[in-house]
């Protein structure tokens, strides 16, 4: 808590090193022995407990926006382009890329990996930089979610689906940010991160790729995928803006 209170930004930081040096260890820990995604499931729900524990002990609930969201589900579409952005892949083509086993494994590490990232850049990152300078707050833990990403070239990634990648996770970072400061909860954002993360291991985009090639299904989708961010960031920042909870 002395660093957190010290330097919040450098507290976010920090978190980011273990979480991205983790998940990179864990996956070798994996292929080792032999379960996908075993070990960095059992990483990432160690790492969200611990953080759970440090929130509640530090009252940051409210501070981190762990609360129900402070306006109607009407007002915000009842959230359904966030359901649409998510599950449009699936519109292209449906399958099981993994084993039963892994599934479950990837499953379970998805939705761990949807709290800590969005408690991680939107709940500490960017409250940390959002009090000296709110734009600069929205800017840098919007990019830097996204260049985060890149690591999974280190992974074996294909270089053109990670840049796809990292351009929907920027715009992503801009629109859940926004989320959170119209809402004052970061809660959809969790609901949302975890549902999208699942849903790209079912989502085959073959029905696309059989008629394009692989190369222009990724862009289309991703491109599609853009246009109904960039639509409802639109909507949400003609929403009434908010201030943020203190800490208690």
């Amino acid at each position: 808590m002395k660093l957190f209170e010290k330097n919040e930004i450098t507290f976010a930081v920090i978190l980011i090193v273990i979480y991205v040096v983790g998940i990179s260890m864990m996956q070798r820990f994996s292929e080792a022995i032999g379960i996908g995604f075993f070990a960095e499931m059992l990483f990432c729900i160690v790492l969200s407990a611990a953080l759970l524990i440090f929130i509640r002990r530090n009252g940051l609930t409210q501070y981190l926006g762990l609360k129900a969201p402070a306006v109607s589900a009407g007002k915000m579409l009842l959230y359904l382009p966030l359901l649409l952005l998510g599950g449009i892949g699936l519109c292209f083509g449906i399958g099981a890329e993994f084993s039963v086993t892994e599934s479950v494994t990837r499953t379970v590490m998805m939705l761990c990996v949807g709290f800590l990232e969005e408690v991680i850049f939107r709940g500490f990152l960017f409250r940390g930089i959002a009090k000296q300078n709110l734009t600069r707050g929205v800017v840098i833990s919007s990019l830097t979610f996204a260049l985060g990403h890149f690591v999974n070239l280190l992974n074996g990634s294909d270089i053109l689906e990670n840049t796809l990648q990292v351009l929907f996770a920027a715009a992503v970072g801009f629109l859940l940010v926004f989320i959170f400061m119209r809402t004052e909860s970061i809660l959809p954002c969790i609901l949302f991160h975890g549902f999208n993360n699942c849903m790209t291991a079912f989502a085959t985009g073959a029905l696309l790729k059989e008629r394009l090639g692989d190369s222009a299904a990724d862009l289309l989708i991703v491109s599609v995928q853009m246009v109904i961010a960039g639509a409802y960031l639109l909507y949400i920042t003609k929403l009434p803006k908010r201030s943020l909870p203190e800490k208690a």
